[in-house]
């Protein structure tokens, strides 16, 4: 007997749930790389964790920047800015609650990075945050990590001796605005700012900032002539 007018049978409920998962999954992807900066060098085809430059970065002067060619390795979601970017004013507070700016550090590169105690790749980071600035923090360099908790000192100050953090200020950001300032979209944040002042590469996520890839990236960027 033919069986053509008989009715379908309805799909088992753990196809559903199968295509279901899969859909999320594949929607996650979507709005994980739909995040990443506007202006970060990506292209939104293109993998997160891909190097950001393929050719070397040109500088305003119209020569390669100091940090071409950097960003592999630990330092391959490193974005490298075409030329050094204007930041727009911020302040944050110092460990004595006293307001800072980046011209307290001019004349220096600065890694600054944006970190929260909530921020579990902030927890992993700041460690080889800490390593950095011990090996190569001084007159050149420094590392400037400026927590945005709402609990501010008396939350941050518990959270980085837990962790063992001892070479880095304490850095806060009492107006909770630094973080859409300077355009962040994922914890942690990191600008690389040189002598200038100006920006010069951008890392969202976390990195190995110990790694020998690090240093040198920010030993080029110390090496290179002050405009």
């Amino acid at each position: 007997m033919s069986r053509r007018n008989e009715p379908k049978r309805a799909a088992p409920p753990a196809i559903y749930l199968v295509a279901a998962l899969l859909a999320a999954i594949a929607g996650f992807g979507t709005v994980y790389v739909s995040f990443a900066p506007s202006d970060n060098g990506r292209s939104t085809a293109t993998s997160p964790a891909a190097p950001a430059a393929e050719a070397p970065a040109a500088s305003s002067e119209g020569g390669a920047s100091p940090l071409a060619g950097l960003n592999k390795g630990a330092m391959a979601p490193l974005v490298i800015r075409p030329k050094p970017v204007d930041l727009p004013d911020f302040t944050f507070a110092g460990e004595e609650g006293a307001t800072k700016s980046l011209k307290d550090f001019a004349g220096k590169v600065v890694l600054l990075n944006i970190w929260a105690t909530w921020c579990v790749p902030c927890r992993e980071e700041m460690p080889a945050l800490d390593a950095l600035e011990g090996k190569l923090g001084g007159k050149d360099f420094a590392v400037v990590a400026v927590n945005i908790d709402k609990g501010g000192r008396e939350k941050a100050a518990p959270f980085l001796k837990e962790i063992g953090v001892t070479r880095l200020p304490l850095y806060t950001d009492p107006t909770g605005k630094l973080f859409a300032t300077l355009k962040a979209v994922g914890m942690p944040t990191t600008l690389i700012i040189d002598r200038n002042g100006k920006e010069i590469a951008r890392l969202v996520g976390p990195a190995e900032w110990a790694s020998a890839e690090a240093v040198a990236v920010i030993e080029a960027a110390i090496a290179a002539p002050r405009a």
